[in-house]
C-alpha cells in the first residue's frame, strides 16, 4: 500500500519519495518491519496466550527436558503470519501475480494449521485436525497455486538463446537492453510462458515440463499442478516434522529463506540473470520483498522460540512456513533444488518414513518390529543418544547453512 502512496508522491515531485521504487529499499524495510512486528507483537501475544492458558500438552516420550515444556504457550505461528503479511501488504506491489500467490498460500496453509492447533488446544483433542482434511487443504492450495502460475499471462520467463534458435510455439524473441557487452554478442532473450524449470549441477540446466507431453502443450497443467501439490505437501509436512526442538524449524527456515532471497533477486534482475546465464523472470522482483519479510519473521520469532522456548509455533506456523518455501521455490523455477536447500526437512521426513517402514517390515517377517533409529524424527534420535537439545539445533543449523551455500553455488556450478 505504501508503494502506491509514495509513487503518487514521487509523481508530484516530493523529494525522497522515489526511493520506494528500489527493491533493495523496500526489501530492507520489509525485513526491519517484520522483525519489529514479531518481537513487539510476539511479546503481547505470548502474554495473551498465557492468560488464556493455551499451553502445549506434552506426550511423555522419555526425552530429557521434555516435561519442562508442559504448558509452554503454543499457536505462536500467528506471530510469524502477522510479521510476514503486514510488511508484504505495506511494501510490495499488491497487483503482482507472485505476491498474490504467496499471500494466498500463506493465509490458506496458516488457516489449516490454526484449525489443527485450535482443535488440539481448545477442544482437547490431541489428534487435532484429521490427517485427510490436512491433505485436502494442502491439495487445495496446490491446485490454486499451480493454476495461477500456469495460466496467468504475467507468469513468463526470458531465456538466453542463440540468434539461430528456432522459435517454438508460444515463444518470441525479445532484446535485452543490458546484453551489449562483447561476450554477450550473438545472444538475445527469448520469452516463453511454458513451465520451464532449472536443473541443478548440469550445464544446459533447463527443462520444460511440456517435454513430457509431446505435442499436448496446452495440457501441461495436468502434469504441472500435481507436481505443485506433491511439493507443497512434502515440504510443509517436512517443516512440521522438523518443529520438534526449540528453534530448530524457525532457524532452519530463516536460513532457507536467505538462500531463496538470493535466488529470487538474481533471477528477477536482468543484469545478474544475463551475467549468470540463468532464466530472467519478469515481475518476480516483488518476491524479494516477501521473502525478506519471511526471513525477518523467522528471526524475530526465534527471539522467543530459541532454547528454552517461551512459545511454540504449532502447526499454525510450521505448515505455513513449509508451504511458503515450497510455493516460493516453484515460483522462481528452483523447485528441483528443494531436496538440497531443504535437506533438513527431507532427512527428517525420510527418517520417519524409514523408521515406520522398517518396523512394519521386520514385524511382518520376524514377529517383532525393529527400529533403524532410537526414535524418529531424526532430531529425537540424537536426543536419545544424550546430546543436549541446544547442541542438536546448532548442528542442524550448521548443516542447513552448508546446504544453503551449495544451493547458491549451483548458479555457477554446472
Amino acid at each position: 500500500m505504501l508503494y502506491y502512496l509514495f509513487t503518487y508522491l514521487d509523481s508530484i515531485g516530493m523529494p525522497g519519495a522515489g526511493v520506494f521504487q528500489y527493491i533493495s529499499f523496500r526489501s530492507g524495510m520489509a525485513l526491519i518491519f517484520s522483525l519489529i512486528i514479531s518481537i513487539l507483537f510476539g511479546k503481547r501475544l505470548i502474554q495473551l496466550i498465557k492468560r488464556m492458558q493455551v499451553g502445549e500438552t506434552v506426550r511423555d516420550l522419555g526425552l530429557e527436558g521434555q516435561k519442562e515444556k508442559e504448558g509452554t504457550p503454543t499457536m505462536g505461528g500467528l506471530i510469524i503470519l502477522a510479521a510476514i503479511l503486514v510488511p508484504t501488504l505495506l511494501f510490495a506491489k499488491l497487483d503482482n501475480v507472485y505476491v498474490i500467490t504467496m499471500i494466498i498460500a500463506t493465509i490458506w496453509l496458516g488457516f489449516i494449521g490454526f484449525l489443527d492447533d485450535y482443535i488440539k488446544v481448545f477442544k482437547k483433542n490431541k489428534k487435532g485436525l484429521a490427517g485427510k482434511f490436512k491433505v485436502i487443504g494442502q491439495i487445495g492450495v496446490g491446485v490454486i497455486v499451480g493454476a495461477m502460475l500456469f495460466f496467468h499471462p504475467d507468469v513468463k520467463v526470458h531465456k538466453k538463446v542463440s540468434e539461430t534458435y528456432q522459435l517454438q510455439e508460444g515463444e518470441r524473441f525479445v532484446t535485452s537492453q543490458h546484453s551489449k557487452t562483447e561476450e554477450l554478442k550473438g545472444f538475445q532473450w527469448i520469452e516463453t510462458r511454458d513451465m520451464t524449470t532449472t536443473i541443478p549441477f548440469v550445464k544446459n540446466n533447463e527443462i520444460n515440463y511440456n517435454w513430457f507431453l509431446g505435442n499436448a502443450k496446452s495440457w501441461g497443467w495436468i502434469l504441472f499442478i500435481p507436481i505443485v501439490i506433491f511439493i507443497v505437501i512434502a515440504v510443509s509436512n517436512g517443516a512440521n516434522m522438523t518443529d520438534g526442538l526449540d528453534g530448530l524449524a524457525t532457524g532452519t527456515s530463516a536460513i532457507i529463506g536467505i538462500a531463496l532471497a538470493v535466488l529470487a533477486y538474481v533471477s528477477s534482475h536482468v543484469r545478474f540473470a544475463d551475467y549468470l546465464d540463468v532464466m530472467y523472470i519478469p515481475f518476480a522482483e516483488e518476491l524479494v520483498i516477501f521473502i525478506a519479510a519471511f526471513v525477518g519473521a523467522c528471526i524475530g520469532f526465534l527471539w522467543f522460540n530459541a532454547y528454552p522456548a517461551q512459545v511454540f509455533m504449532g502447526d499454525t506456523g510450521s505448515l505455513a512456513i513449509g508451504g511458503i518455501i515450497a510455493v516460493f521455490a516453484i515460483a522462481i523455477r528452483k523447485e528441483l533444488l528443494i531436496p538440497v536447500l531443504c535437506g533438513i526437512f527431507l532427512i527428517e521426513n525420510l527418517s520417519v518414513i524409514m523408521q515406520v517402514a522398517y518396523f512394519k517390515l521386520t514385524k511382518r517377517k520376524y514377529g517383532e518390529g525393529k527400529r533403524i533409529f532410537l526414535m524418529a524424527p531424526l532430531h529425537h534420535h540424537y536426543q536419545k543418544k544424550g546430546l543436549h537439545e541446544a547442541k542438536i539445533v546448532a548442528r542442524f543449523w550448521i548443516v542447513g547453512i552448508l546446504l544453503a551455500v551449495i544451493t547458491i553455488v549451483t548458479l555457477k556450478l554446472r
